[in-house]
């Protein structure tokens, strides 16, 4: 099991290494590039918004109902652009656009792969990595900083309209220690985590794609082993992201 894993690492290493290598230094495929950024980035945006909202809007009750019995209800708006701004947001929209995207990554390039086509691109002195790959990459790394950036508003909106509507807080005070307890670091560090986590989510879906093999059953598997690895890789670097960026 050791050894498998240690493959398997490996493997997933000299993949990445040529990504960055062939997929993201010239030349560049303008159009795969934003064909891929619709893809990932704005068809994934009423996903990543409904989820920002009601994860906004749970996270203030369950602060005000924990807050409440410590007298310390007025730290409910704090506490929810913090956990969203840092934590929640990049989190769950990795998350999601993980089980979007990466599986669609991993579904179309699998199929290529077992109908030959990423064959035919290497005999048409075509790089796959350079078309296939490198887009995606690019695609997935600027894309989820601006969903993250845009489920964060919504997240925030959300405990805002539960605060002040279900709540009782008032609204000037609910947005001023919202304004007050929100510094730039702690979106700037979201963000960065967000990137980090579209490269996840790409590479893995490309890898996954590209190692597929056994028909319709190992597009399946490149799937579904997409999707999961993308989730545990993007839970361990947040954990380490969290330790860099706020570790004293």
């Amino acid at each position: 099991m050791v050894l498998g894993v240690m493959t398997e690492t490996g493997r997933i290493s000299l993949f990445a290494r040529d990504a960055l290598l062939q997929g993201l230094t010239p030349r560049y495929y303008i159009r795969q590039i934003a064909l891929q950024f619709f893809r990932i980035g704005y068809t994934s945006l009423p996903v990543v918004a409904l989820t920002a909202f009601f994860t906004g809007g749970a996270l203030a009750l369950q602060i005000y109902l924990g807050s409440s019995r410590f007298n310390a209800e007025s730290l409910v708006a704090s506490i929810v652009a913090l956990g969203i701004t840092r934590e929640l947001g990049p989190v769950l929209a990795g998350l999601m656009v993980s089980g979007r995207v990466g599986a669609s990554i991993a579904a179309e390039l699998g199929t290529m792969r077992v109908t030959e086509q990423i064959d035919a691109l290497v005999t048409l002195s075509t790089n796959p990595q350079k078309y296939l790959v490198g887009p995606r990459l690019l695609a997935a790394v600027i894309s989820l900083p601006l969903l993250v950036g845009i489920g964060d508003t919504i997240g925030i909106f959300g405990g805002y309209i539960v605060g002040t509507r279900s709540l009782g807080f008032n609204e000037y005070a609910y947005l001023k220690n919202t304004a007050d307890f929100l510094h730039t670091s702690d979106v700037t560090s979201g963000l960065i985590k967000a990137a980090v986590f579209g490269f996840i989510i790409a590479l893995m879906g490309c890898y996954h794609g590209f190692n597929s093999k056994g028909g319709a059953q190992g597009v399946g598997r490149a799937t579904t082993n997409a999707v999961v690895s993308s989730a545990i890789l993007i839970l361990a670097a947040n954990f380490l992201l969290t330790s860099l960026l706020f570790g004293d």
